[in-house]
């Protein structure tokens, strides 16, 4: 399945969460899998989160690096890059040439698809995420709102939390759409930014993944976010 790739079936433009998105897809189906299957999506994801280029959505590293990373000899690193290129899951974009390594990206499709059964052992929140419907050209999993709205049409929150929220979406749209639009406003006591998420699992990921960079667009506001289910 080597060969370019459209933008729709890449991670570029999906915004920073896609990234946790798709590394927890992959856990979960590996923890279903045997143990073979196991050990290669354990190596793809080691490889992804060390040296995978999110911004420029590319992986450019030697097999010489990955079998350092891998614990392993070169060929075993040519055994296991040809499997995760059959299976979609690595694109070749360019091959290998005289002082240059072999540059990859991810096969989000196939990915996605690889991984669909362990999505509801997540929970339900990120099982609809994945599974929602795909904004023209981007690919990503999640509808943008129309500039100036919230959720369901309605109008953007005011006050320093709008402030905060408008900040995040000029950033990331679609991280917005997913994350921040969803969360409602509480208030500002004790110098601490409150929201309320729609969910537990809602409220655990944006703590996790996004609660420091919400922190960091609220100084002047909250010295600290805190995110209640």
């Amino acid at each position: 399945m080597a060969g370019a790739s459209s933008p729709a079936g890449t991670a570029q433009g999906r915004g920073p969460a896609f990234k946790y998105d798709l590394l927890t897809a992959l856990g979960a189906h590996a923890c279903r899998s045997d143990k073979h299957a196991q050990r290669l999506v354990l190596r793809l994801m080691t490889l992804v989160t060390a040296r995978y280029d999110w911004r420029h959505d590319r992986l450019s590293t030697g097999q010489r690096e990955i079998a350092a990373l891998w614990a392993v000899d070169e060929r075993t690193v040519k055994r296991e890059m040809a499997k995760l290129r059959e299976r979609g899951w690595l694109v070749l974009r360019h091959p290998a040439a005289r002082g240059r390594v072999a540059c990859y990206g991810l096969g989000v499709p196939a990915i996605l698809a690889d991984t669909r059964r362990a999505w509801g052992a997540v929970g339900p929140d990120f099982e609809a995420r994945l599974a929602g419907p795909v904004p023209e050209g981007q690919g990503a999993n999640v509808i943008p709102f129309p500039e100036g709205s919230g959720p369901g049409g309605e109008a953007a929150p005011a006050g320093p939390w709008g402030e905060v929220a408008a900040r995040f979406r000029a950033a990331d749209a679609a991280a917005h759409a997913a994350w921040i639009a969803p969360l409602r406003f509480e208030g500002v006591a004790d110098g601490v930014l409150r929201l309320r998420a729609p969910s537990a699992f809602h409220a655990s990921f944006v703590r996790t993944h996004l609660a420091g960079t919400l922190a960091d667009l609220a100084r002047g506001v909250a010295s600290s976010v805190e995110v209640l289910a």
